[in-house]
């Protein structure tokens, strides 16, 4: 007998033989009469039940089904076109929001950000009835990704099914059969509403589809330092108008970083003393250590690694897993460190292209070395000299590492110390684990990465980090807790 899931076309076999009238609805098709039906069916399966057991609520759960599904998504979002940097900052945020709010009744330590920061009333639970937070959140997750995810090939689309399906089962088997078809109702029910309102987004929504628009960097170049693409990659820059995509902690006077340096072309100045610290990592004599952390680090290239966003997510598993979290801790962790990355990437993105600085690249070719080339390359197929397709300043590494560090730093601690081996048994690139003391260390290193890569001047990663912190502490500012 196959069990057909719900929002999915792919089956999977089931040890049972027999299948209620409940379960057969629920996994074979997505339409709002069949969901009426079932929760018709399930209100009347609930009656008699001889009392209601107290549903475990999700401080005392594994964070098994909220891992898993980070890291399904690392595997998808590397490749995934053009949903780097942005678009990933932003669907992490959404999916983070959705599955922390769908168990917030099952977490009593916690608020209801939804409700008390962004004015948006979720469906409710039945404080009568028992809930299994798990199934919730797969729930969640699984309608969630596919929405996210919708134009990426069959392959990629068929993990999600296959993931929400092997936990779908793994849950019915925990618990009662009317339990885990309230928590699945219910888990669906909130990301539905989550991704109404994300879709309500004219700039956020489906930008991976279209991430130049109608900018053109040639009619903003009238200054000898303004930005142009420097090849190989787009010769147009990519999210222009993510200054306009919707924030949940920013404010919106905060939206713009601190100016830059001034510009000079004096050997006297700061800007080209900083332009030739970039200029001597070229040294022959170059520590084996600098090229290190500047491919750690890196996180640039489509199919060779997730994104600088998505590396958050990476670190914030690794931090999970060993410290064998709750699923309540990992949901608050997973939206705090998703609505940071979303809120640093609009922070980051307006300020890029309102100062608009060219790339070191640019400035050292024109005065100081014309054949100098950044150190940036794709391993994939050889490529060199590399620049990310946007302007400079502030640094987005920096940028979203800051924000990120600050709110994992609120839940672990401030001088939580890790290895990070996000990128442990790579051959393409040095991805030897390197250990830290705290998180702002990790996202420190994050930032000079750039300057031993050739891609920013440190001021870019220096603003990147003060910025980054602050949108970071306005994130841990809303209302998590009670």
């Amino acid at each position: 007998m196959a069990l057909y899931l719900l929002g999915a076309h792919k089956t999977y076999t089931r040890k049972y033989t027999k299948m209620s009238q409940m379960q057969r609805l629920l996994h074979s098709t997505r339409g709002v009469g069949a969901l009426l039906t079932l929760a018709f069916l399930l209100l009347a399966s609930s009656c008699g039940d001889g009392g209601v057991k107290p549903a475990k609520n999700a401080t005392v759960q594994s964070a098994e089904v909220a891992l898993r599904w980070n890291q399904l998504f690392l595997d998808i979002e590397r490749h995934a076109p053009d949903y780097r940097p942005c678009p990933t900052a932003r669907a992490l945020a959404y999916l983070g929001l959705a599955a922390y709010e769908a168990c917030i009744p099952g977490m009593p330590a916690n608020n209801s950000i939804a409700e008390r920061a962004l004015g948006i009333s979720m469906p409710k639970t039945d404080p009568n009835q028992e809930y299994y937070w798990p199934e919730v959140v797969n729930a969640a997750y699984g309608y969630l990704m596919s929405q996210f995810f919708i134009y990426l090939p069959a392959a990629d689309r068929q993990k999600i099914a296959s993931l929400e399906a092997q936990l779908e089962q793994k849950y019915f088997e925990e618990t009662r059969e009317d339990v885990f078809v309230r928590s699945r109702l219910h888990g669906r029910a909130v990301a539905e509403k989550v991704w109404e309102w994300a879709k309500t987004d004219p700039h956020g929504h489906n930008a991976h589809i279209d991430p130049i628009r109608s900018y053109s960097w040639i009619a903003r170049n009238t200054k000898p330092y303004d930005w142009e693409p420097i090849g190989p990659g787009p010769n147009q820059g990519l999210f222009s108008y993510w200054g306009n995509v919707r924030v949940f902690a920013l404010p919106k006077t905060n939206f713009l970083c601190r100016p830059p340096l001034p510009y000079s072309e004096m050997p006297s100045s700061l800007l080209y003393s900083q332009a030739v610290e970039v200029y001597a990592q070229g040294s022959p004599n170059r520590p084996q250590e600098s090229r290190w952390i500047s491919e750690f680090w890196s996180d640039d290239l489509l199919n060779l690694t997730f994104s600088p966003a998505a590396r958050w997510i990476a670190i914030a598993n690794q931090v999970i897993e060993r410290e064998s979290a709750s699923l309540a801790v990992a949901l608050e962790t997973y939206a705090k460190v998703g609505i940071a990355l979303n809120d640093a990437a609009v922070g980051c993105f307006h300020s890029k292209y309102h100062y608009n600085i060219e790339r070191p690249q640019a400035y050292i070719n024109r005065l100081i070395d014309p054949t100098w080339k950044s150190y940036l390359r794709n391993p994939l197929n050889n490529q060199q000299g590399i620049n990310p397709p946007f302007p400079a300043y502030p640094s987005e590494h920096a940028t979203l590492g800051a924000a990120a560090a600050e709110t994992l730093a609120s839940i672990f601690g401030y001088s939580y110390p890790m290895t990070d081996r996000c990128h442990e048994g790579r051959s393409e690139f040095i991805g030897t684990p390197r250990s830290f003391g705290s998180f702002y260390e990790m996202a420190a290193e994050s930032a000079f990465s750039r300057v031993l890569l050739g891609v920013h001047f440190r001021v870019d990663g220096d603003e990147g980090l003060r910025y980054g912190t602050t949108i970071g502490r306005f994130v841990n500012q809303l209302p998590w807790k009670r």
